[in-house]
């Protein structure tokens, strides 16, 4: 999937930052959790799976809730009630008349408030990880009559930080991620500030939706980790009983694991109920691909899946590939985004470019399945994350080895775009001098043959590589073969009066 077009819909005074993504038979909106940016969460690959799963059975809207993401933060925090209305209107923007509500975390009391109080435009309500209660209230009394817990200061101390805690709480099965954990702080910033996290902490604490439920008309799913570290499943049981109790149509299921993120850990038995629950059935599906994947740029360009070639189809378009080529040639290091704008789209203004190579990244990404890095500024391919033949071959240091292991040019069919000239140049250097050293070797120990083949390699490359001539004129003669060094002999002397260069006389040669 590509990473879908951001979309604004007017709540009240502010704009609500929406996307819509998927093709399935049920229309599902998502109420986010306490903060997150909806674009920025396309750039993980354990987020993008989520969606991608969600996806492959429904259409999906998720939002920034105001005060979050790319939605209006110049406006106060809103409350519980204001909330609603916030999905109203995109709804209302995306022409949606019915729809599943997913409410996450937090938001699951503004989920069940939406489906009370506009209850012809729900087709059924999802609650995971959350509860109409996020606190019981022997909680919510301790806290009115306490002063704030040192948990508390130092989640919303730390936010943001590289200190952010907030992994070790909702997601520890990703907290000793290392690429995971490095992104998180800039993805905790473009969701929300610390004033805003400080803010929002408190108006969870006082939301509660229990009293709305006898008023939900529609069926329930309750879906929830057991061991879940942020909402305890308490919060979930509390919730069923309440519907059950007001004669709902309602569902529990109870799925193993300690994460609160759905992305993290086992995603399958939620998405599973979840896919159930609004369409019937769960659909048989091929097993994930695990084989990582080979990029080729040596003599070609070819990427591979499990050893086979990538189908056109998946790429989307021409530009993806040139995107990932020129992330290849820069070996690692970030190109800015102005730059693959203007590769891209040379001379084409529009405000839409940076969209566009948004999709374009996108596209990238799903052949890669991740490999990408990127911020608000440059992107960067993630070589641990990839098999690069060129970066693979830089890091071989036997001549023999560098020798074989190159197959041709880098790049070849792009040879006259100016950004791949030096990658080429280096490239193709660091071959010739390693093949002359190998002919040297080769010529001392008489092997006549890897002298023929490691010359005729030189000279495929470079016509003119006289070194290369006389030195396979030598080991030819030398083994007797003197047809074939007379032969040879000729074509050097055709190469050098090409260059107006007198040639090495046979004689002194042999």
């Amino acid at each position: 999937m590509v990473t879908p077009e951001i979309r604004f819909a007017r709540a009240s005074r502010s704009t609500i930052a929406y996307m819509i993504y998927g093709d399935g038979p049920a229309t599902v909106c998502a109420v986010p959790p306490m903060a997150q940016n909806v674009e920025l969460a396309w750039n993980s690959p354990h987020i993008t799976t989520m969606f991608e799963r969600f996806a492959t059975f429904s259409r999906q809207v998720a939002f920034d809730k105001r005060g979050t993401g790319m939605s209006d933060r110049s406006l106060d925090i809103p409350g519980l009630d204001e909330r609603v209305d916030e999905l109203k209107a995109v709804m209302d923007h995306a022409e949606i008349d019915r729809a599943y509500i997913h409410g996450v975390s937090e938001g699951g009391p503004m989920s069940i408030m939406y489906a009370a109080t506009y209850p012809d435009r729900v087709e059924g309500l999802i609650l995971e990880g959350t509860g109409a209660s996020m606190f019981s209230d022997e909680e919510r009394e301790t806290r009115r009559t306490t002063e704030r817990s040192d948990m508390f200061k130092t989640f919303v101390d730390s936010w943001g930080t590289a200190d952010s805690i907030t992994l070790r709480i909702f997601a520890p099965s990703l907290a000793d991620d290392p690429e995971f954990s490095a992104w998180w702080p800039t993805y905790e910033r473009q969701a929300a500030s610390r004033d805003a996290i400080e803010t929002l902490m408190d108006l969870i604490a006082d939301m509660d939706a229990r009293e709305a439920i006898p008023r939900v008309e529609c069926p329930v799913l309750i879906v929830h980790r057991t061991d879940d570290q942020a909402t305890p499943v308490a919060r979930a049981r509390e919730t069923y009983e309440l519907f059950r109790d007001a004669g709902a149509d309602v569902e529990m299921v109870e799925v193993e694991g300690r994460d609160h993120f759905s992305y993290a850990g086992d995603l399958e038995p939620i998405a599973a109920a979840i896919e159930r629950f609004t369409t019937g059935t769960v659909r048989e599906r091929a097993p994930v691909k695990k084989d990582r994947i080979e990029v080729r740029t040596l003599g070609a360009f070819e990427v591979l899946d499990g050893g086979e070639p990538v189908p056109t189809s998946e790429w989307g378009s021409k530009r993806a590939r040139t995107l990932l080529k020129r992330l290849v040639a820069a070996d690692g290091w970030p190109v800015t985004r102005d730059e693959l704008i203007e590769l891209l789209w040379p001379d084409e203004l529009s405000d839409r470019l940076n969209a566009r190579l948004s999709v374009q990244l996108s596209a990238v990404r799903r052949v890669l399945r991740g490999a990408v890095v990127a911020d608000r500024s440059a992107v960067r391919l993630d070589l641990d994350a990839v098999d690069v033949d060129v970066a693979a071959w830089k890091r071989l240091d036997d001549d023999a080895a560098i020798v074989d292991g190159y197959p041709g040019d880098f790049l070849p069919d792009d040879r006259f775009d100016d950004w791949t000239a030096p990658v080429r140049e280096a490239v193709r250097s660091r071959f010739v001098d390693a093949a002359h050293r190998e002919l040297d070797r080769a010529l001392s120990d008489g092997d006549v043959a890897r002298v023929d083949t490691v010359a005729r390699r030189l000279l495929d490359g470079d016509r003119y590589d006289e070194q290369a001539h006389q030195t396979l004129v030598r080991a030819l003669h030398g083994a007797g073969r003197h047809g074939e060094a007379r032969a040879a002999y000729d074509s050097y002397t055709a190469a050098m009066t090409e260059l107006a260069v007198d040639p090495t006389p046979f004689d002194t040669l042999t």
